[in-house]
């Protein structure tokens, strides 16, 4: 996929609910729940991040390869340039990375199952730190309407990255910034208000 990321995200405290709300809305099933794995790439003076750039390699039901661009923000929709594409063996990709210089920044993993409604994707994200719904795709208009339907206040939209967040989770509980993984972070009890974020349900 090379184009334009449009999205707007979702802390919410009960994805259970969500998810019956997009049943009775007729959406569509892109992808079942599906666990990923996702390492974030940098130079070692990490480049990457002070440009505001990202490198993904990411596996869940098959492996690809993402480039983000610098995002902008307006009216809690954020846009960004996105290159994506699919690789065959994800080892191979993290070698062939690393011979380009590159090195793993970041390792996050998360649980996705991803819907279709009116022509937008909506994303239940389960992370070690709390669930969240991402929608997807369409204009401001649209991705309005999708959250005002499945009950999410458009005020509690999060304008920052997975990492970033657990960046605060990891500050209080003495975690490892580049490990968010659900072993790693079990054994903390996380509160929301570590995280600095309104619930979008509540």
């Amino acid at each position: 996929m090379n184009g334009h990321e449009t999205e707007v995200k979702f802390f919410v405290r009960d994805l259970a609910r969500v998810g019956s709300r997009l049943h009775e809305l007729g959406a569509g099933m892109v992808q079942p729940r599906a666990h990923e794995i996702n390492i974030r790439f940098d130079t070692r003076d990490g480049a990457l991040r002070r440009e505001f750039k990202a490198l993904r390699l990411r596996r869940d039901t098959e492996a690809k390869l993402t480039y983000k661009g610098p995002s902008k923000e307006r009216d809690g929709v954020l846009k960004r340039r996105e290159i994506e594409f699919t690789v065959g063996n994800f080892e191979s990709a993290i070698q062939f990375l690393e011979a380009l210089g590159f090195e793993p920044a970041a390792y996050y993993e998360k649980y996705r199952e991803t819907h279709e409604l009116n022509g937008a994707h909506v994303m239940l994200d389960e992370l070690p730190f709390g669930s969240f719904v991402e929608i997807e795709g369409g204009d401001t208009d649209t991705l309005r309407s999708n959250a005002a339907a499945l009950g999410l206040r458009w005020d509690a939209a999060v304008r920052m990255g997975y990492l970033t967040l657990f960046e605060r989770v990891a500050e209080k509980h003495s975690l490892d910034a580049g490990q968010l993984s659900f072993n790693a972070v079990k054994p903390v009890q996380i509160d929301e208000n570590d995280l600095g974020i309104t619930p979008a349900d509540q």
